[in-house]
């Protein structure tokens, strides 16, 4: 996910995603572990999880057209969590998020499970302005790895925002998210995950899950605001007659 800030509006929303959350188990070869608000700290002795991410080289993000974004990703059994199919996915994604954006899916990268990362931190939103940064409650945070992740949202309350997507390169949309959410699922090492999000950490979880689902940004945006990045800074063209 990447994103650009509008003046918020914050209205009753009703509109979530439910899904069931499968049992859990920590795993013992995991690269990491984490911790009940899904923070992923990566091993020090994990160099050998770096070099075969390292060799097998990163894939690209896969744009809007291809169907593994359209599709509905497969929950993942927890008793193949600390597999190394699994491992080398969630090291492969926390790579790409860091060097691209502040969020990633697994089908962005063409693989149909339901595994999220998201991180944000002070360097990524260094040239977002302190009122931008207040208006979206944007506040930086570590790593996260969310394996089969469940979102409900907390109260009715939602606000409106430019997004931006790695799969839908150069362009931005305004898009209408929940302010809170519940987030349960598993962490990368298979322990339970069991937290609540707000403001841009709860959209960028809601942005997330959507990948997950088959579900694209410009599937909620409000359509009269899609944009290239370049005129992002152009007037809101008024209401419909």
């Amino acid at each position: 996910m990447r994103a650009a800030a509008v003046v918020p509006r914050t209205v009753p929303a009703t509109a979530h995603c439910r899904r069931t959350l499968r049992g859990a188990h920590t795993t013992t070869h995991a690269y990491g572990t984490s911790d009940p608000t899904g923070t992923w700290t990566e091993k020090p002795q994990n160099a050998f999880g770096a070099l075969i991410t390292m060799a097998k080289g990163q894939r690209e993000v896969v744009q809007a057209g291809t169907p593994a974004l359209r599709n509905v990703a497969r929950e993942v059994d927890p008793s193949r969590i600390d597999s190394g199919e699994i491992q080398e996915l969630i090291a492969e994604m926390t790579s790409v998020c860091r060097a691209r954006g502040v969020g990633l899916a697994a089908p962005q990268l063409g693989t149909q499970l339901r595994v999220i990362v998201l991180e944000d931190t002070t360097e990524g939103m260094s040239d977002v302005s302190p009122g931008d940064r207040a208006a979206q409650r944007r506040e930086p945070f570590p790593m996260k790895v969310i394996i089969n992740p469940v979102l409900s949202p907390v109260g009715d309350a939602s606000a409106a925002f430019y997004e931006g997507c790695l799969s839908v390169g150069g362009y931005r949309a305004v898009v209408r998210r929940h302010l809170r959410v519940k987030c349960r699922g598993l962490g990368g090492d298979g322990s339970v995950v069991d937290f609540e999000a707000s403001g841009w950490m709860a959209r960028i979880l809601q942005h997330e899950v959507d990948h997950l689902n088959g579900v694209l940004y410009t599937d909620r945006m409000e359509s009269r605001t899609f944009r290239r990045v370049d005129k992002i800074n152009e007037p809101l063209p008024p209401d419909h007659p």
